[in-house]
């Protein structure tokens, strides 16, 4: 078993301090991340193993987080796929899935197909310090079928959203068939050597709870049910406050909290899973004071409880600072894990 500090918090052991790493830790913030985009850019840098593994790295080289995840993109699994997917600079689909007829062309990718993703894995590995924990990560079933669905982003979600409440079958099987590509997926990582892994949830926000339990919901226990044991899991719901206690029954080992979510109310619900999060990203846009207060609050609230593992309740932002960074990193591992 892993000695690791962030391993040891994920298996609800106690812990000196409280282990740290952020959500899009690895690019947006860092010049020297900035800078390896303008040389290569963002499909080039997701799909060269080395370049990924340097992008990987370079948060942990920087500040020294307790865990380092994988830089790739949400999307990657489809791209070996048959949906012309293409980055402008958001992802597009130049072939998106039409509906029942199409459910064929969501199915287990290529052999070699995400060679590359297994390879950045195994080099950043080679380079890690002893002490940190690498994570892998993939998008959720309803998530991805966002993106499927509408060719890219999307504000309303149309035609995402007209599929969930279409009534016929072919909504769920195309989630249970992005369940299983996940499974498959997130197995590679773990096999490559990711020690534990997030699903993100992006855009099961947009359900309330009855329709996020009915459709969501089942592909991702699906997914978990069938890792359960090989890695520890974490699932996050962007915007899903309002989906908390459903998550509960996700078959998770690990919940990421939205900042929205309060923090000392949902320790208590979530009893012995563990709980990461879940400071505001925007705290890091203000005052270095700002980021002390709002980062003791949150460590003041678990009151030394085991299990918990220091996050955002979402992802960096591009106009933070990496000296607030750095104030964040120093407050939370000089903390440590007794109340104070």
């Amino acid at each position: 078993m892993s000695e690791k500090l962030l391993m040891r918090a994920l298996r609800n052991q106690a812990v000196d301090r409280t282990p740290i790493w952020l959500m899009r830790q690895a690019g947006r913030v860092l010049p020297e991340y900035r800078a390896l985009k303008a040389e290569h850019g963002f499909v080039k840098m997701a799909s060269t193993p080395e370049l990924a593994a340097r992008v990987t790295l370079q948060p942990i080289e920087r500040f020294g987080w307790d865990g380092a995840i994988l830089f790739a993109d949400i999307l990657t699994p489809l791209m070996p796929l048959d949906f012309g997917i293409d980055f402008a600079p958001g992802p597009v689909f130049a072939k998106p899935l039409e509906g029942a007829a199409d459910l064929h062309r969501v199915k287990e990718v290529p052999a070699g197909g995400l060679d590359h993703v297994t390879e950045a894995i195994r080099l950043v590995r080679a380079e890690l310090p002893a002490d940190c924990t690498m994570l892998g990560f993939a998008g959720a079933p309803f998530t991805m079928a966002s993106y499927l669905l509408d060719g890219g982003g999307s504000r309303e979600h149309a035609r995402l959203r007209a599929a969930v409440y279409c009534g016929e079958p072919w909504f769920p099987q195309l989630l249970e068939r992005l369940a299983d590509m996940t499974i498959g997926y997130l197995q590679e990582q773990i096999e490559s050597g990711c020690e534990a892994v997030q699903l993100f949830d992006t855009w099961a926000g947009l359900l309330d709870e009855a329709t996020y339990r009915r459709y969501a919901l089942p592909a991702v226990q699906r997914i978990f049910r069938a890792l359960k044991g090989k890695a520890p899991l974490l699932y996050l719901i962007k915007d899903g406050a309002h989906l908390f206690n459903a998550m509960l029954d996700s078959e998770a080992d690990g919940l990421s909290l939205d900042w929205r979510m309060p923090f000392a109310q949902c320790r208590e619900a979530a009893g012995d899973m563990i709980i990461q999060g879940n400071m505001d990203p925007g705290v890091l846009l203000g005052s270095a004071d700002e980021v002390r207060n709002a980062a003791r609050a949150i460590l003041d609230a678990n009151a030394g409880r085991p299990g918990h593992v220091f996050n955002l309740g979402h992802g960096l932002l591009p106009q933070i600072s990496v000296e607030n960074l750095q104030v964040l990193k120093d407050t939370v591992h000089s903390y440590g894990n007794a109340p104070v």
